[in-house]
């Protein structure tokens, strides 16, 4: 029995907001660029001192224990050493949650042939003002690096808006 997460939450709403954006779902393929109907999420996954970015498949069509159960499959098989071709293809995102080990934000480096990676800092309580007045919420850092070949400035700021916004409100993911 798996419990869900906030990387599975990241993941549908990665995923979610791809679907939402269908110019971000893209990669680049030497002189065009190439826009996907699935959302195929990578996510980086470390053990000593290797790093894996083993495939979540169709990630905008599943439900989140779906996802859960997928990733925590991923995660045993690479902690297995047991990474199947499968696993171990390229999506068209990924996303480096660094938040784990207490790194509050970072840059990402893009894994071509994506157009985009995400990189997702510790969550943690900050001061901030809601309405006028000082207030303490949990705030996580994420930062998109985009080639801009393929999801340029504008299109990342949609993706990153939407992002927010299913991130910040969970439920919205699931109407």
């Amino acid at each position: 029995e798996s419990n869900l997460g906030v990387y599975e939450l990241m993941i549908k709403a990665a995923s979610a907001s791809m679907k939402a954006v269908p110019s971000a779902n893209a990669s680049w393929m030497e002189s065009v660029v190439r826009v996907y109907d699935s959302v195929d999420i990578n996510v980086v996954v470390g053990t000593g001192d290797k790093l894996y970015t083993p495939v979540i498949r169709d990630c905008g069509s599943k439900g989140i224990k779906s996802i859960s159960d997928e990733l925590n499959a991923a995660v045993e098989a690479v902690e297995s050493e047991e990474l199947t071709a499968e696993f171990a293809s390229m999506g068209t995102l990924t996303i480096m949650n660094l938040g784990m080990y207490g790194i509050k934000e970072f840059s990402a480096v893009i894994n071509p042939p994506q157009g985009a990676i995400l990189a997702v800092g510790k969550g943690e309580q900050r001061a901030v003002v809601i309405d006028g007045a000082l207030s303490v919420a949990n705030v996580m850092t994420c930062t998109l690096s985009c080639d801009h070949r393929v999801v340029d400035g504008a299109v990342g700021s949609k993706f990153l808006t939407q992002f927010k916004e299913f991130i910040e409100d969970p439920v919205s993911m699931m109407l």
